[in-house]
């Protein structure tokens, strides 16, 4: 072969292999849609965390890629819109956290990939067919795992004894709420402890919350996975610290902001290993060729100052397990 030729193969191949990319420097850069479900502010880690992961991978903002936002700020009625209105701008890959946002995206497009960052049970609510084989035009990770609720609720006890009666909110609203809920029961019964399930689907229903909370007397609290509950986080933060009781809360950025322990999927993790799932769509991979995946990390964060506060002594067998203690 001559030189001239093997440079050309050479050169060619080593393009070929470069990242999808940098292909995309002679032209418009592909666009992700965010459908996320609360503020922007609220999903900030984690959204930083998928645009990390995207630079990882070798691709440039407004070079690349574009990144289109749809924040519902914990209105779930909305996201079936700004769905619409993502499939009406033509985004390449439609990127969705929780159930209800994967939902309003899969109805409003059966071509345009999604790709699910965090959802709770994607084959129980139908979103896909199975995790291995999901089908259709959407795949991505799930946040869900059975023993989840179980140790929240045994952490609790262990930090706060004697613990038998602990409150519950959950949104009745989220096709997933009602699994949640039985997971905890479940864990409940287990433990001996009795629940005090207090429904939630709306900012407007905090109130009448915060006056079971009062009314019954709970020693204790546990706010179940739902992004509803994270863009009302200070409100939740803010309830706890005047009832004086004990929780743990199904997102880490509660305890950041003064929450007692959150146990539960690392989520900014996720988020991040939903921009490989981008990089193979944009590839040319087909969606429904991509299994869902579980999470991995997992993270215990227990506040020792709010700890102390309401007078709590953390055992050293959960201090030796945290990953995190704030003090």
């Amino acid at each position: 072969m001559r030189r001239r030729e093997f440079i050309t193969v050479v050169g060619g191949a080593i393009i070929a292999c470069l990242p999808a990319a940098h292909a995309q420097q002679r032209g418009k850069p592909q666009r992700i849609g965010l459908l996320i479900p609360v503020s922007a502010q609220a999903a900030a880690a984690n959204v930083a965390a998928f645009r990390q992961g995207l630079r990882d991978l070798g691709y440039t903002e407004g070079r690349d890629v574009a990144l289109e936002y749809r924040n519902a700020d914990g209105k779930d009625n909305l996201l079936p819109g700004f769905a619409a209105e993502l499939v009406q701008a033509g985004v390449d890959v439609i990127l969705t956290w929780g159930t209800p946002a994967a939902r309003a995206a899969k109805e409003a497009t059966s071509k345009i990939p999604i790709v699910m960052a965090a959802i709770a049970d994607p084959t129980g609510t139908g979103i896909v067919q199975s995790l291995a084989r999901p089908g259709g035009n959407i795949t991505g990770l799930t946040s869900i795992a059975l023993e989840i609720d179980g140790k929240r609720l045994e952490f609790l006890r262990d930090i706060a004894p004697p613990l038998s009666r602990v409150a519950v909110f959950w949104n009745p609203a989220n096709p997933v709420g009602k699994l949640l809920v039985n997971q905890t029961k479940l864990a409940a019964d287990s433990l001996g402890l009795e629940l005090l399930l207090i429904p939630i689907q709306e900012a407007g229903q905090f109130e009448q919350a915060s006056a079971a909370i009062i009314r019954e007397r709970p020693n204790g609290l546990t706010v179940n996975s739902d992004t509803l509950f994270l863009d009302n986080q200070s409100r939740i933060l803010d309830m706890v610290a005047k009832a004086r009781i004990p929780a743990t809360y199904p997102y880490r950025e509660f305890v950041d902001a003064g929450g007692l322990m959150y146990y539960g999927p690392n989520y900014p993790d996720l988020f991040r290993r939903a921009a490989t799932y981008v990089d193979k769509i944009l590839k040319g991979t087909a969606p429904s060729d991509l299994p869902v995946e579980q999470p991995t990390k997992f993270e215990l964060v227990v506040n020792l100052k709010t700890a102390e506060a309401l007078g709590l002594t953390v055992p050293q067998s959960i201090l030796g397990r945290a990953d995190e203690v704030i003090e």
